[in-house]
C-alpha cells in the first residue's frame, strides 16, 4: 500500500524525464481525453438526476405524510350534517390538528388541471372535501376510519398511503439508478483508458526495450505512462465537468406548476459535488493505466 502512494505522489511530482517515454499527443491522447470528458459530462446528468431525486422523494414523504383528507359524499339535504359529524369527530380525535373543510373555490382550483378553471362546481353532485393536518404523534387512521363509518356513514379517510409510497418509492428508484449510472459511467472510463494505455504501450514497445536495456525499472516506465493517462483523464474531465454544470445551470429552475421536470439542477451545496468528478476522473485514470502497464510489461518479459 506505501508503494502505491509513493507511486501516486510521485504522478503528482512528475517527471519530464520519464514523460518522454509516453508520445503527448496522438490518437490515445486525444481518445483519453474526450472518453473522460464525455463521461463527466454525462456524470453530471446523472448526479442531478440521483439529487433531484433524492430532493422530490424526501418532499413526496414530508409533504404527504403529514395531510389526510376526509371526503363525505351524502344528499344535499344531508351534506352539511355530514360535515358538521365530521368536524366534531376530527377535532375530539387525538393526533388531528386543524380539520377545514374546503371551500368550493378551493374544490375547483384543485380539479382545475383535469377539467378546467370553469367547472360548475356548485351544480354538480361532488363530495364535500376536508383537510386535516397530523400531529408528530400522529393519529390512529383505523380507529378514526371506524368511528367516521359509525357516526358520519358518508365519510371516507384517505391518509394518501396508496399513492404516497408509489410516488416516494419511485423517486427512490430513479435516485439509485443516477447512482447506478454514475457507477457504470466509471467503470466504462476505466475501460476505455485501459484500452488506450495499452494501445500506447504496444506501440511504444521498442522504447520500452530499450529502456529495459538501459537499467529502467517497470515502476519507473509505468510510472511515466500513469502520469500521462491520468493528466489527460483530469483536463478531459475537468472540461466535461464545466461544460455539464453550464447545461444544468440553463435547465429550468423548481417551479411547482412545472412539476419534477423544473427541478433537475443542483440546488446549494449541491453545486460542490461536481468539482469531485474530475480528481475521482483522475483516480480511475490512475489505477486503470497502472493495472494495463504492469500487466503488459509482465507480458513483454
Amino acid at each position: 500500500m506505501n508503494g502505491v502512494l509513493d507511486q501516486m505522489l510521485a504522478v503528482l511530482a512528475g517527471d519530464r524525464q520519464a514523460d518522454r517515454v509516453v508520445p503527448p499527443t496522438g490518437f490515445t491522447a486525444r481518445l483519453t481525453i474526450f472518453t473522460a470528458g464525455a463521461m463527466a459530462f454525462l456524470a453530471v446528468f446523472a448526479l442531478a438526476l440521483s439529487m433531484a431525486s433524492g430532493r422530490l422523494a424526501d418532499r413526496w414523504a414530508d409533504a404527504l405524510a403529514r395531510t389526510a383528507t376526509v371526503r363525505i359524499s351524502a344528499p344535499q339535504g344531508q351534506m352539511q350534517a355530514q360535515t358538521d359529524a365530521v368536524m366534531a369527530i376530527l377535532w375530539t380525535t387525538p393526533g388531528v390538528a386543524d380539520p377545514r373543510v374546503l371551500s368550493a373555490e378551493e374544490q375547483r382550483a384543485l380539479l382545475a388541471p383535469w377539467f378546467g378553471p370553469d367547472l360548475p362546481v356548485d351544480r354538480l353532485p361532488l363530495p364535500q372535501l376536508v383537510e386535516l393536518t397530523e400531529t408528530e404523534d400522529g393519529f390512529d387512521a383505523e380507529a378514526l376510519r371506524l368511528r367516521l363509518a359509525a357516526e358520519a356513514p358518508g365519510a371516507v379517510l384517505d391518509d394518501h398511503a396508496r399513492w404516497r409510497r408509489p410516488l416516494v418509492r419511485a423517486a427512490d428508484r430513479l435516485r439509485l439508478l443516477g447512482l447506478v449510472s454514475i457507477g457504470l459511467i466509471g467503470l466504462a472510463t476505466a475501460a476505455m483508458i485501459t484500452l488506450s494505455a495499452n494501445a500506447a504501450l504496444a506501440a511504444n514497445a521498442q522504447v520500452i526495450r530499450v529502456l529495459r536495456m538501459v537499467g529502467a525499472r517497470d515502476v519507473y516506465i509505468a510510472r511515466a505512462f500513469v502520469r500521462r493517462f491520468a493528466g489527460r483523464a483530469l483536463q478531459g474531465a475537468a472540461a466535461g465537468t464545466l461544460v455539464g454544470m453550464i447545461a444544468v445551470a440553463l435547465l429550468p429552475g423548481a417551479d411547482p406548476a412545472g412539476g419534477f421536470l423544473t427541478g433537475l439542477g443542483f440546488q446549494g451545496w449541491g453545486w460542490i459535488v461536481p468539482l469531485f468528478i474530475p480528481p475521482l476522473a483522475a483516480m480511475v485514470a490512475f489505477w486503470a493505466t497502472r493495472a494495463a502497464a504492469f500487466r503488459m510489461l509482465t507480458e513483454m518479459t
